[in-house]
């Protein structure tokens, strides 16, 4: 029995097809079926229903799945541990970021470059997507590392948080136009038109959570993803956008001013979010922690 015919095993029970199955492994069909007939041979019994459309586990296979992926496990930690002894880095780590604002406030990409240039053994994949969408796949395993918005809502357990940076939520309009203050009370945006992130993303959550504290569901005339775009669309009167807190020159230079939300003030957060109940490999905690260091000392 080899640790390989015991992947291949994994594979195929959690694909339910020998076709799927062969195409995540990069393997030809014919050979994996050969590969688990030999497991059942030296098992003495069969570890897949073949009769269907789709393939099933036997009662022994059940049994056995679980100790197969125990086994893995258990492989992948020893050489995890020696990983760390001999200080090399290899594998794969999954890392995700919120669209469009990430990439502009922090430079991320220099950070996954030098990551590179030091380990080049590691493999690194980049997805964007909005926060929630991101929190759910790391708690599924599907992500390693996330850069995430944060809605205000309680996190799960087990996620751990460090956030790298906190600002304030503003309404932007044109510049030009001078019927809002420096300030506005949230009720007062109650019944007017709206151009926000969308759903999922941390300051949505934010803005959203507030407005219905305060009793009353936003009217939300556009959504965007990348918040140059909404400053846009305010510039050209089609709403009051909900953006995170300019400088002055960003301000002008899309020709917006920004008007302070209050009665309550929000507060946007970033953050860099991992799985605390599930050891990461020594890769993804040494690119945790340059991204963590490099990220506080940009914010």
């Amino acid at each position: 029995m080899e640790l390989r015919q015991l992947r291949y095993f994994v594979t195929v029970a959690r694909e339910a097809s020998f076709t799927r199955a062969a195409a995540r492994l990069h393997l030809a069909q014919p050979g994996l079926s050969a590969q688990i007939r030999q497991l059942e041979r030296e098992l003495g019994q069969p570890l897949l229903d073949r009769g269907g459309r789709t393939v099933t586990l036997t009662e022994v296979g059940a049994a056995v799945l679980r100790h197969a992926e125990a086994a893995l496990a258990a492989a992948e930690r020893i050489t995890q541990t020696v990983d760390e002894f001999t200080g090399l880095l290899r594998g794969q780590v999954r890392v995700g970021l919120i669209s469009g604002a990430a990439v502009e406030e922090f430079d991320v990409a220099a950070v996954l470059a030098d990551f590179h240039d030091d380990h080049p053994q590691v493999g690194i994949s980049l997805s964007e997507d909005t926060s929630e969408r991101m929190l759910a796949a790391l708690g599924r395993g599907e992500l390693d590392i996330a850069l995430v918005g944060l809605s205000g809502a309680e996190p799960d357990p087990g996620i751990g948080i460090d956030v790298v940076l906190d600002t304030a939520v503003v309404a932007a309009v044109p510049a030009a136009d001078r019927d809002y203050d420096a300030e506005i009370p949230l009720d007062a945006l109650r019944d007017r038109p709206l151009i926000c992130l969308p759903p999922g993303t941390g300051i949505r959550g934010v803005f959203q959570r507030a407005c219905t504290a305060a009793g009353f569901e936003p009217s939300i005339a556009y959504e965007a993803a990348a918040p140059p775009l909404l400053l846009r669309l305010a510039a050209r009167g089609l709403g009051v956008a909900v953006v995170p807190a300019l400088t002055t020159p960003e301000a002008t230079a899309f020709g917006v001013r920004t008007v302070r939300i209050v009665e309550p003030e929000l507060r946007g957060q970033l953050a860099l979010a991992w799985r605390t109940d599930h050891p990461g490999s020594p890769a993804a905690k040494v690119l945790l922690g340059q991204l963590r260091i490099a990220l506080r000392a940009e914010a």
